[in-house]
């Protein structure tokens, strides 16, 4: 069996969008979290209406007009100086927890690793080198270097050109169910961590390969997939 590649999703799978929070709590007290999801919400939405329309802007302009209409809706009056603040914070997000750890073992283990965002490869990087993550990764692979969002299939098909793996040896890893509908979509094995519990999976005719509640429990699925 050919060696695989692991594709990782970074926003929401080792990054945490909700980072901001804590930004967030300072500008506008304890409506926080429900603005905090509202933006991501927003912000993939955009991304699904773009794909769609065929109307490709990169990610930092869908994260931003996210930000301007949740705060238009939840009318909390964020001058332009803290939209700054928040959108200078979206682009030094930490990593989850066990993120280090199980990118060691993969490492360790020889696993080639990409990084595939919808996110550009620039803001990407930022992130994965401010979380001291970056050497973990051969590559960076962009929606934004075809024009389009996951789960476009062409965005899949994009990796694994850039990758220059087979579909059944090419994992997607992801926290985002539409990711990993897309990329099962197309053939590609698939991991879904569950990041949060009170998360269902779509009831969807595919399922995950694999599912996961830390990313130190992928390498034994990795190992074991046969």
């Amino acid at each position: 069996m050919a060696t695989p590649v692991i594709a990782f999703d970074i926003y929401g799978t080792l990054i945490d969008p909700h980072g901001v929070v804590v930004e967030l709590e300072q500008l506008i007290g304890e409506r926080a979290r429900e603005f905090s999801r509202r933006w991501r919400d927003k912000q993939l939405e955009y991304t699904f209406r773009r794909g769609l329309m065929r109307q490709y802007v990169d990610f930092s302009i869908c994260t931003r007009q996210a930000l301007d209409y949740c705060d238009t809706v939840l009318g909390t009056h964020l001058s332009e100086a803290d939209k700054q603040r928040l959108l200078q914070r979206y682009a030094s997000l930490p990593a989850f927890a066990d993120v280090d750890s199980g990118l060691s073992a993969l490492q360790q283990a020889g696993v080639r690793m990409v990084a595939f965002s919808n996110g550009t490869a620039a803001g990407v990087n930022g992130l994965l080198e401010q979380a001291g993550i970056r050497d973990r990764f051969s590559d960076i692979i962009s929606v934004d270097e075809i024009g389009s969002y996951k789960p476009d299939p062409a965005v899949y098909q994009h990796c694994l050109a850039r990758t220059g793996a087979a579909a059944a040896s090419c994992w997607l890893v992801s926290a985002n169910p539409f990711d990993i509908l897309g990329a099962a979509a197309v053939g590609m094995p698939t991991a879904w961590v569950r990041r949060d519990p009170g998360v269902a999976f779509d009831p969807w005719e595919a399922r995950p390969t694999a599912s996961i509640e830390q990313l130190t429990d992928l390498i034994s699925v990795v190992q074991n997939h046969g």
